[in-house]
């Protein structure tokens, strides 16, 4: 059984029709890109999947449990304590706080405990913080504030404090936007390091089509809220309806990935 199971998911905004229909499954251990023009339904799919939105049709269920369909959604606190991490296209680090501080608080929370001016949370889970810093390359900066660190830093860290619970699936909104080429592949090839060494599941979506075709395992392409193609990279580049919808017909999707 996959790990997450997404079946028939419909979403309304008013008369706009923002998922239709949408249904897919996604294993442990695998790279799934969910791709789209802008208004595709992307990000609607994303804030269903973790409690920000409740669908008007179909279910969402994580490792065999139903987390949410028409009737009740559970609340994003409760499906992050399940294993559902995040990461946004704008950066939520604390800029005035630093590196370790940062994915300090996270595991404070992930772990439930409180503070007081006796036991301040610098001083909580150190060695923790350090160690996921280390997996995403950023423990030398562990005592610099966020607010200076470079942009591509700053994604690191943040990916550092997605980990910091723990995750079995991490969504991942757009996370090489803003970033060089260079530090696109660093960090894409940082995830895929980390979707093999704790077998996590990711579902990202990306606008970078070399990113997309280098790392992803397998994609699904949404357009006006309904999936016209998934599979892998060869099947989507040469999909006619792919094409189409992101470049227009005679031109080959994904050109710029070879």
């Amino acid at each position: 059984m996959s790990l997450l199971q997404v079946r028939d998911l419909g979403k309304n905004f008013g008369g706009v029709r923002a998922l239709d229909g949408v249904s897919f499954d996604l294993p442990e251990g695998q790279l799934l890109a969910l791709l789209g023009p802008n208004g595709a339904g992307k990000s609607t799919c994303f804030n269903i999947l973790n409690g920000q939105y409740r669908p008007d049709a179909g279910s969402v269920h994580f490792d065999g449990r139903e987390i949410s369909n028409a009737r009740r959604s559970m609340k994003p606190r409760d499906v992050w304590r399940l294993g559902v991490g995040r990461t946004f296209q704008v950066s939520a680090t604390f800029s005035s706080m630093t590196v370790i501080e940062n994915v300090q608080m996270a595991l404070v929370s992930r772990k439930r405990k409180l503070f007081s001016l006796w036991r301040p949370a610098a001083g909580m889970y150190r060695d923790e913080a350090m160690e996921l810093l280390a997996q995403v390359g950023m423990a030398a900066q562990a005592q610099r504030p966020c607010g200076v660190l470079a942009y591509g830093d700053v994604k690191r860290v943040e990916l550092a404090i997605a980990l910091a619970n723990r995750p079995r699936l991490l969504l991942m909104d757009e996370p090489t936007a803003g970033m060089a080429p260079g530090e696109r592949n660093e960090l894409m090839a940082l995830t895929r390091e980390l979707v093999v060494a704790r077998k996590l599941a990711v579902l990202f979506t990306e606008h970078s089509m070399d990113v997309v075709f280098a790392f992803a395992d397998r994609m699904i392409v949404l357009a006006r809220g309904r999936i016209i193609a998934q599979g892998d990279g060869e099947t989507i580049r040469n999909h006619p309806q792919v094409q189409e919808v992101y470049l227009g017909s005679g031109t080959t999707f994904g050109q710029e990935a070879q």
